[in-house]
Formats: structure tokens, sequence, C-alpha cells
């Protein structure tokens, strides 16, 4: 871009990740010297309500002009934002989360880093860039998020860091988070190589009884030594929604995993470690948290199936052919196949997500898959050419797919009961 006094940055996380090694996804710039007027007489469309943001009109890459922030109110929203030509790079870095976010690069190539951004990355640390990150509420859930990503390669939170998002939890600025902002932080935290540190470091912040308190309620609830090693319920978890993200499952899988055990909070302590009927409290519990944060359908559905049939579907090498075919009509799995997959993942990821169990097959999956393929080839449509039709098709209709289920698991002649 021409122009004496307008000077282009590239900056964030695009900088971040370059130091890295790291690929580059998306790349954000800064522009320094210029007003709205300039840009949209360069080509620019401007895209941005609350602040000055433009496409570039060949790349399509975001544009924005240098800015600062005054805190007005509460929550993440209550900000005003002050864009001029003469804000400074310096100034507009300032208002950024953390170091190692508020590096810039130079159109020749030199790195721009007045809060250490670069020694920060050396050392592995997530460290705010100033008091004014206390500021935003939703920083807490980002700083966890970034820990949930950084994790493999050794990242921390800083000491002095973590104790501002303990006052910032305490404070109840927290609570002034939408609801469609806490699920967004939460669903690309459970996209991240780490998920357990998105948990792990909200409960150290004392964020996760703010905004998950079902999660954070896990937490000291014990479970039998003799099938836990971890014994207790959150540390179990963290152990499966990762166990989830190491078996590459998809994201709903992965929220499914984290939720799958929500009924233990509410066992009764009289009965532990004993959680009778934990999987219905946790299908309600699993409902109720997908409502108040407006979670999308699918994850909903799973979450709640997983929550309510994991237990069922561990016992499968045990069950009887009616009890398995039960459980595939309950998943829905001959109008929808495509759930079996993530429902099956989440399920192992519990089953494997224990110490020393993490190697350990899981055999119960081949069993699903194979009575679901075997009960699936029996077709309502094929009974209908036969003359069937009515109460006396859907009887004949499960009678064959209970037959086909037995034979697909060796149980040739069990009996619907």
């Amino acid at each position: 871009m021409p122009g004496r006094d307008i000077r282009i940055y590239q900056v964030g996380g695009a900088v971040r990740d370059r130091l890295l090694g790291l690929p580059v996804q998306d790349r954000d710039w800064v522009v320094v010297g210029a007003t709205p007027e300039e840009m949209r007489r360069r080509g620019f469309r401007q895209v941005g309500r609350d602040f000055p943001v433009f496409l570039h009109p060949e790349t399509g890459e975001e544009y924005a002009l240098a800015r600062t922030e005054r805190k007005t109110g509460r929550g993440h929203r209550g900000f005003v934002v002050h864009s001029s030509p003469e804000v400074t790079l310096e100034e507009d870095l300032a208002r950024r989360d953390l170091t190692i976010n508020a590096m810039a690069l130079a159109e020749d190539g030199t790195l721009v880093d007045p809060y250490g951004g670069a020694e920060d990355l050396r050392r592995r640390i997530l460290r705010h860039v100033s008091p004014a990150f206390e500021e935003d509420p939703l920083r807490v859930l980002r700083v966890a998020r970034f820990a949930a990503r950084l994790a493999p390669l050794g990242f921390r939170v800083a000491r002095e860091t973590l104790a501002l998002m303990r006052r910032m939890s305490a404070s109840g600025e927290l609570e002034a988070l939408t609801p469609e902002r806490v699920w967004q932080e939460l669903e690309r935290a459970l996209g991240e190589a780490r998920p357990s540190r998105f948990v792990a470091v909200l409960r150290a912040a004392g964020a996760l009884r703010v905004v998950f308190p079902e999660l954070d309620r896990l937490y000291g609830v014990p479970q039998p030594r003799r099938h836990h090693p971890e014994i207790d319920t959150g540390v179990h978890t963290q152990l499966v929604v990762d166990r989830a993200a190491a078996l590459g499952a998809p994201t709903e899988a992965r929220f499914a995993a984290l939720v799958h055990d929500l009924g233990k909070g509410e066992s009764p302590p009289a009965r532990w470690p004993s959680h009778l009927g934990h999987e219905e409290r946790g299908a309600r519990l699993v409902a109720a948290l997908c409502r108040r944060l407006r979670a999308p359908r699918a994850f909903r559905e799973l979450g709640e199936l997983v929550a309510r049939h994991h237990t069922r579907c561990h016992r499968l090498r045990e069950a009887r052919p009616a009890t398995v075919l039960t459980l595939l009509e309950e998943l829905d799995a001959f109008r929808r196949p495509r759930r079996l997959e993530p429902f099956l993942l989440a399920c192992q990821a519990d089953a494997q997500g224990r110490p020393a169990f993490t190697a350990r097959p899981y055999p119960q999956a081949g069993l699903l898959r194979r009575a679901h393929e075997a009960a699936a080839a029996v077709r309502a449509a094929d009974l209908a050419r036969e003359g069937l039709a009515g109460a006396a098709l859907g009887q004949a209709l499960r009678r064959r797919r209970l037959e086909a289920v037995a034979r697909a698991l060796g149980r040739a002649g069990a009996e619907d009961p």
C-alpha cells in the first residue's frame, strides 16, 4: 500500500506460530497511520461495526486500523474503541491479552516486540500484557484455551497471570459473559491437542465453578479404585477428554466424553464410591448445560446418549442380543448411522481414560459395529414386499433384526424376552 506515513504490520497468532515453527492458519494485519476513508479509497471493504476492520481486495485477509480500548461496562462487550491515525503500534499491541500474541512483523521482516513475547515463547509462558487484561472476562477462557493448544509444547500460565484470573473469577465479571461466547471458547478448546488443560486452568483460576459448575462438582467425588485407579471423577474426566482427542474423535464426541459422567456429581455422598443411576442423572444435566450455553443440537443429542448409555456399551460382551438391539434402537442408529462412530469413540475414550488402561483394546466397538451392520441389512421395504404391513411388519422387522444380531454376535438362537 503506498503512502509515506502508513505502515502495515502482521500481528497476533500468525507471528506467534511463525516463531514457534507451527503452520500459520490465518494472517491478521494492523495498519498504522490510516483513516477509514483512505482504506476504502484503496479498495478495502469495511466489515467491522464496532471498530474499523477491512478486507483486502485481493487476498480477503483482515486489516484493522490501530486502535485502543476503554472499559465502560461489564463483560467482554463493555468497551469503547478509539481508532485514529495517531494510535501507535505499541498502543495497539498493549490492548492484547498475552505477550505471545502482542508481537508484530514489519513489512521488512523486523520483529516488533515491546512486551517480551519472544522471551515468553522461549520460556513457554502464557503471561498477560498489562493490568488491562483484567477488564475483559473472556480472556480467562482464552488463556485456558491457549493452554490447551500449547500444552504439548510445555506452556504454562504465569503465576501472576493466574492470580489475576482468580481475582477476575471472584469479581463476578465472568457471569456477564454471553452463553454464545462461553460455548464458542469451549468448542474451540475441545478441538485442541490437550482439551483437559482448558478445564484444569479454569479450575485453577476459580472459573470452572462459575462457567461450568457441573464439571467443577466432579472433583473430589471418588469412584471405585478397582475400576478407576485415578479415583477422582474430575481427574477421570480430564483423562477421558484427552483420550478422545488422541483417538481423533470429532468435536461432538469430545464434548460427550467431557460430560459423560456429570451425573456422578449428584451422587449422594453417603453412597460413595457407588454411583447407581448416574447415567440418567447425567443425561439430564447434559441437557440443562446445553440449554444454558445454547449448544448446537448435535452436541446435546450425542452428549445425552453417551451419558445415558456408556455403561451399557461397556457391558456389550455380556449383553443379550435383545439388549444390543435395544441400544442400537435408542441410538437411532438405523435412521442415523453416522451417529454410531462418535458414540463409540466417546465410550472407548471413557474405557481407556484411566491410568494403565490407555492401550487396552475396546472390543465392544467392534461388537456393536457388527451388530449394527447385520441388523441394518434387514429392511422394512423387503418385508413389505413379502406382504407384511402395519403392526405385523414392525414385529417381523424387530424379530429378524434380533436374529441377525444374534448371528453377528455368535449367539444364534437367542430370543427376544
